[in-house]
């Protein structure tokens, strides 16, 4: 590459003359700052005998460390990587169609990276250091970010992004890619038309944002949503009464953390006719099945599970860690709560599928009963590349909804 023509104390002189012209009096623009750096780098190009490409490659690297990202910005403007994951300032890796590369960038110090840390959660308005070592921030471009600074993360600071999409995921796309049939997405826009509550499980980086927010674009467009997340992630498109919520650390001494919980319970007081909730990790789905059992139809959320049974374990266990309650009690509130679990899972071949659409329909014998409604069928033959299509293998059986919306289905009753 042409940056083996210069080293880290190369760029290191040449950040420090550009900072010496710029006035710091007030806010330097894009502009000047480059046409700093392209003064600088001519000079050292005279020098040097760079070409006009190894010249132009280090003006940008020059540019990303003082302006933007350094040397996560060439990643962070590929797209068609998905994910960036730092381990220390040595190495980074990143997801691109589905796999992982390491990537021959790295920081020219540790000292950097930690700039890099602070210029990240500054603009997020959230703060890491050694008494907070751990944050969840988001970039300008709403690219979700988690870091983890030292002596917590042992090699070094750890920061994972996971990239923004430019363009929202509509369920036309996820259709197009095969990660769920035209039937099955047919049937869950009745669902979602109908007010029934959903509950999108999986794995990490199954696709549950995504497909979240794929599933919200059929919410009627006058319904008024309260989307209410730890990092802003979800684009919800053409929803005029939209109102974003988004969680706040504690950042400095009397200022308060504003959990999941305490966000749940505010959209409940701003007459929300649609709550969605990012994801329940915690206590927080206490609220959101109780938001759910009283009045509130057609509510949305993810979490983290290996299949939907695994997921209403989970929700269990969940609701104990916000209160003390019997076991029969919780199961109760989920099965009244809960309509619809969409379980997606990421398969050998790296793509993203909906393995299940699985109904609960109430509770027998103090187990919550479910009926399978779409099952991920796999073709025979075994090849790396997974072939197979979402099949129907059940028939809704809680219809009141539907009945209530005058959803009746793809045009004859007896296909719900």
């Amino acid at each position: 590459m042409a940056a083996d023509r210069w080293d880290n104390e190369t760029l290191a002189r040449l950040r420090e003359q550009v900072l010496k012209e710029l006035d710091f009096t007030k806010e330097p623009s894009d502009e000047e700052v480059r046409h700093f750096v392209e003064e600088s780098v001519a000079a050292y190009a005279r020098e040097s005998l760079l070409s006009m490409e190894e010249r132009s490659v280090l003006e940008q690297t020059l540019f990303n460390s003082l302006r933007k990202f350094d040397v996560l910005q060439e990643l962070l403007e590929d797209t068609e990587i998905t994910e960036i994951m730092v381990n220390g300032a040595d190495t980074i890796f990143y997801e691109k169609g589905g796999r992982l590369y390491r990537s021959q960038a790295k920081f020219s110090s540790v000292e950097k990276l930690n700039d890099i840390i602070q210029q990240i959660v500054g603009g997020g308005n959230r703060m890491v250091n050694e008494a907070s070592p751990i944050v969840d921030t988001r970039l300008p471009d709403g690219s979700r970010v988690n870091i983890v600074l030292e002596p917590i993360s042992i090699d070094g600071a750890a920061v994972s992004i996971r990239k923004f999409p430019a363009h929202p995921i509509l369920m036309q796309d996820l259709i197009r890619m095969g990660s769920i049939s035209s039937e099955g997405a047919e049937f869950l826009e009745m669902l979602v038309r109908a007010g029934y509550n959903i509950f999108v499980s999986g794995g990490t980086g199954s696709g549950k944002t995504t497909f979240l927010n794929a599933l919200s674009q059929y919410i009627p467009g006058e319904e008024r949503i309260i989307t209410i997340e730890d990092s802003a992630e979800l684009q919800l498109v053409d929803k005029p009464n939209l109102v974003r919520l988004e969680t706040r650390n504690a950042v400095m001494e009397g200022v308060l953390p504003i959990t999941i919980r305490d966000l749940i319970k505010t959209a409940l007081r701003m007459r929300p006719e649609r709550i969605i909730v990012g994801e329940c990790r915690g206590a927080e789905a206490l609220d959101m099945l109780q938001a759910m059992n009283t009045g509130h139809e057609g509510s949305l959320s993810t979490g983290h599970a290996n299949s939907c049974r695994d997921m209403l374990n989970r929700l269990e266990t969940m609701v104990l860690m916000g209160m003390e309650l019997p076991l029969s009690a919780i199961r109760s509130q989920i099965a009244s709560g809960l309509d619809i679990l969409v379980h997606l899972g990421r398969l050998r071949d790296k793509s993203r599928r909906v393995l299940s659409i699985t109904e609960v329909t109430g509770m027998k014998d103090g187990e919550i009963l479910l009926n399978e409604l779409f099952r991920f069928v796999e073709k025979e033959g075994g090849s790396e590349e997974v072939c197979g299509e979402l099949c129907r293998v059940g028939r809704l059986i809680c219809r009141e909804k539907c009945i209530r919306a005058g959803v009746q289905g793809f045009g004859a009753g007896d296909r719900l």
